[in-house]
């Protein structure tokens, strides 16, 4: 058997029901020349028998023993086993689509300064409708088909969808691979790969059938609440060569700019004013900071960044007009986080 060009690092608990159809997707594909890691994670239910049973029919899959410690101990685990130029990353309930992993590998191998790219997402469930917020979030992903576009849209949400995600192994191990912590792994780690140099973008092909759940991480585990998130923006964001060392205005007070200025203070940025429109908080001051309207804003700055923090749908359209009017350049003159 010639030796793998991916490894796909897929970790399972209790997935019985899906995770078959997950691998046979895979060994399916378009690309043969693949490695299938199931890590089963302490599965209580039928799983470990559906992976030997593949791994008796396919000599590309094999099973290692999780022991329940969770995704992030899982995937470590068996990127320690990888030995391919490419690890790819699989959840035990969604379907890669047949040009999945030799799509990935193409985009990698055509562009030396890509450090991992996602896929074109297509989200399905069965027992109900795709919220409208997911549809929307799936679309958003789908679009950030450039390296130049994924980094300038990294602080709004997470770019990647996990499960799509391809990666050059050296790239990964040198980052530490994933960071077991209170905050999403994927995000930290595309956020990481970034702040490292490396470029990610998603392949245009819709190229993975993304379950959506009630059961998903995203929703029931704590590491992916909402402020983790913006936990995780503002360590990579603080940093970054937009930001670093230099004075901040934040448009948005609301919930969500409130805790990105929290956390982007507690990382040592310094934020100097707030932009709203909102006309109670417009001439006020919120944690001694001056609220300030948007008139306000004149000629691009040359010494201080702002960051536009508002999450109200379609706002972050309006804040990039209103500062391109004005002749400020995203990515010099502003980033936006939400």
């Amino acid at each position: 058997m010639p030796p793998p060009v991916v490894t796909v690092l897929l970790p399972a608990r209790n997935a019985e029901r899906t995770v078959a159809r997950a691998v046979e997707s895979l060994l399916e594909g378009t690309l043969r020349e693949i490695r299938v890691l199931a890590v089963d994670d302490g599965s209580t239910d039928g799983t470990r028998g559906v992976l030997e049973g593949l791994a008796a029919r396919d000599a590309r899959v094999e099973v290692l023993e999780g022991q329940g410690r969770g995704l992030v101990a899982a995937l470590n685990l068996a990127l320690s086993h990888a030995t391919s130029p490419y690890v790819a990353r699989m959840d035990a309930d969604d379907e890669a689509l047949p040009r999945r992993l030799e799509a990935s590998v193409a985009a990698l191998e055509a562009n030396p300064g890509l450090g991992g790219v996602g896929t074109g997402v297509e989200l399905f469930r069965e027992d109900q409708p795709v919220s409208p917020s997911m549809r929307d979030y799936a679309a958003w992903l789908n679009g950030l088909t450039t390296p130049e576009r994924l980094h300038r849209e990294r602080f709004v949400e997470s770019p990647i969808c996990h499960p799509s995600v391809c990666l050059r192994r050296e790239a990964v191990v040198a980052a530490g691979g994933w960071e077991h912590g209170d905050f999403p792994e994927d995000y930290n780690l595309w956020l990481k790969l970034i702040h490292q140099g490396h470029g990610m973008h998603n392949v245009p092909e819709v190229l993975l059938r993304w379950r959506d759940s009630t059961e998903r991480l995203t929703r029931t585990d704590p590491r992916y609440a909402h402020k983790r998130f913006i936990w995780v923006k503002a360590r990579y964001l603080a940093r970054s060569r937009e930001v670093a060392g230099r004075p901040l205005t934040v448009w948005g007070t609301g919930p969500g700019g409130l805790t990105l200025t929290r956390f982007l203070l507690a990382e040592g940025a310094r934020v100097e004013r707030f932009i709203d429109v909102h006309p109670r908080k417009v001439g006020t001051r919120i944690h001694g900071i001056p609220v300030d309207p948007p008139e306000s804003l004149g000629a691009p700055p040359e010494d201080t960044h702002l960051v536009a923090a508002v999450g109200v749908r379609g706002i972050r359209d309006e804040i990039r007009s209103a500062l391109t009017a004005l002749g400020w350049v995203e990515g010099v003159h502003f980033t936006c986080a939400a």
